[in-house]
């Protein structure tokens, strides 16, 4: 079991200072030297160990007859420090929650590839409500043998995408997903990009496919915007 020194070392005083301050809570006033002798101290460190126990607010003295005598002050006043400290904090955390909110864009690239960069990519899609992609080429669906079913847990799933192609793939089966809405322009085309949130994804399905995955919001934002007027211009 601790002793109650250690106790008060783990309080917050030093060995000294517990020394000196159960002796006066023991004995009342007395005297530095009184004290220096009772605890078997050097008079100079007692002194010293006294003037910060005062500080901390544990320790006060009178005067009698022109001699300094010194008495332990209530126990409570260990909660003193805390107690600053506490208030301290609670100024302090509305400013650090001021600065949270002012955090970095986070962002990470990711680069996969072949057919199972393409699966992680249909992974990321299926996680989002809806997403938008222009330059759509579909040989994501002529790769992917379950790309079709994929399209129909989408369905079921309430999943919805906006997706912008060249007339060329007018009768692609790509095109007749229920959950797509397509519109056409005619600009030539071997990459894929997509919105997703935060995120956007750049892919070329080609001998080997490359996949790029930049997490970025701002990123996306622009994308996004970008996107919304080539929406506009696109025919039906």
């Amino acid at each position: 079991m601790e002793g109650i020194e250690e106790k008060l070392r783990k309080a917050g005083l030093t060995g000294n200072e517990a020394k000196v301050y159960l002796e006066l809570l023991r004995k009342g006033a007395l005297s530095a030297n009184d004290l220096a002798k009772k605890i078997s101290m050097d008079r100079t460190l007692t002194y010293t160990v006294l003037n910060h126990l005062i500080e901390k607010g544990l320790v006060n003295y009178v005067i009698k007859e022109k001699k300094k005598f010194f008495e332990a002050a209530e126990p409570e006043n260990l909660l003193n420090p805390v107690t600053e400290k506490e208030i301290f904090i609670k100024d302090l955390v509305p400013e650090l929650k001021a600065l949270e909110k002012i955090k970095e864009t986070v962002h990470e690239i990711n680069v996969y590839e072949g057919k199972e960069g393409l699966r992680t990519l249909l992974r990321e899609l299926m996680k989002n409500k809806n997403f938008c992609s222009f330059g759509a080429t579909g040989r994501l669906w002529d790769l992917l043998y379950e790309a079709p079913a994929l399209a129909k847990e989408a369905e079921m799933k309430g999943l919805t995408g906006r997706i912008i192609i060249t007339s060329s793939y007018k009768k692609h089966p790509m095109t007749k997903i229920k959950a797509l809405q397509i519109r056409y322009l005619d600009v030539k085309s071997e990459a894929t990009t997509t919105i997703l949130k935060d995120k956007i994804a750049i892919h070329l399905i080609k001998e080997k496919p490359v996949i790029i995955v930049i997490k970025n919001k701002e990123i996306a934002e622009s994308y996004q915007n970008h996107f919304e007027i080539l929406w506009k211009i696109a025919k039906t």
